[in-house]
C-alpha cells in the first residue's frame, strides 16, 4: 500500500505532515483481510476509523429475532458512519462490519482521528459530508422497509445488479431484511412470469421492462 494510492482515495489526508503519513502507512497499520472476516461486532468498542483502499465492507444489523439487514457498504474512498458515530459519541458499535470481498484497509487511531477532526477542516468536512449522505441512504432504507412491498424491493435489488447475478437466495434475504423462504417464493413468481431464470446460485434477468414494472407498481 503506497501513499499515492491512499491520497488519491482520501485527498483530505494530504494536509497531514509527512511524518504522520509515514506513521499511518507503517506495515503494522495496513490490514489485508479475506472475504468473510468480521471487522467489528455489535457492542464492541471502536478502535479507530477505517479507510478502505480495496474491496468492500458490508455493515449489517441483526434484529432481536435473529434476522439481519444490510445497512450499507463501505468501499474505497467512503466513510463508515457507524465508526464515526462511535468515535464521536464514545459508544460501542451498534452493528456488525464484515469484509464482503478481500479488503485492504488502514485504521486511523482514535487519537489521530480526533486530532484531524479538530484541526483539519477538509477532513472534518469529508467526515460530515459522508455522514449526511449515509443518513439520507438509511432514511431511504427505512422508507422502503416501512412503505414498499417486498416484491418491489426485490425487483429493484435485482435490477441494480445487472442481467447475470451470482448470489444465493439467503444473501438476497439478508440484504432485504427478510427470510430465505419468502424471497425464494417471490423469485419463483418472477420466474413463472418469464421475468428471470433461476439457476444454482445464479439469476438471469430476461425481461428488465417487466421487472421494472414490478419494482414501480403501485400498492393494491
Amino acid at each position: 500500500m503506497n501513499q499515492d494510492t491512499l491520497l488519491a482515495l482520501y485527498p483530505t489526508l494530504a494536509d497531514m505532515s509527512p511524518t504522520a503519513l509515514a506513521g499511518l502507512l507503517r506495515p503494522e497499520a495496513c490490514m489485508h483481510l479475506p472475504a468473510g472476516t468480521q471487522i467489528f461486532a455489535e457492542r464492541q468498542d471502536c478502535r479507530g476509523f477505517p479507510l478502505v483502499v480495496r474491496g468492500s465492507i458490508k455493515v449489517v444489523k441483526r434484529t432481536a429475532n435473529g434476522r439481519e439487514m444490510l445497512l450499507y457498504r463501505v468501499e474505497p474512498g467512503d466513510s463508515c458512519i457507524i465508526s464515526s458515530s462511535c468515535l464521536l459519541g464514545h459508544t460501542p458499535y451498534s452493528a456488525r462490519g464484515e469484509a464482503e470481498t478481500e479488503v485492504d484497509l488502514l485504521v486511523l487511531p482514535t487519537d489521530l482521528f480526533e486530532r484531524l477532526l479538530a484541526e483539519n477542516r477538509a477532513f472534518r468536512d469529508f467526515v460530515f459530508h459522508l455522514f449526511a449522505e449515509r443518513i439520507a441512504e438509511l432514511m431511504q432504507l427505512v422508507e422502503e422497509v416501512a412503505f414498499q412491498r417486498l416484491d418491489q424491493r426485490l425487483a429493484r435489488l435485482l435490477l441494480a445488479r445487472g442481467d447475470d447475478i451470482q448470489t444465493t437466495h439467503q444473501a438476497l434475504a439478508d440484504e432485504l431484511g427478510s427470510v430465505r423462504e419468502i424471497v425464494s417464493r417471490l423469485l419463483k413468481g418472477f420466474a413463472a412470469q418469464g421475468l428471470i431464470v433461476l439457476g444454482r446460485e445464479q439469476i438471469r434477468i430476461l425481461d428488465r421492462t417487466g421487472l421494472q414494472a414490478c419494482a414501480t407498481r403501485a400498492p393494491d
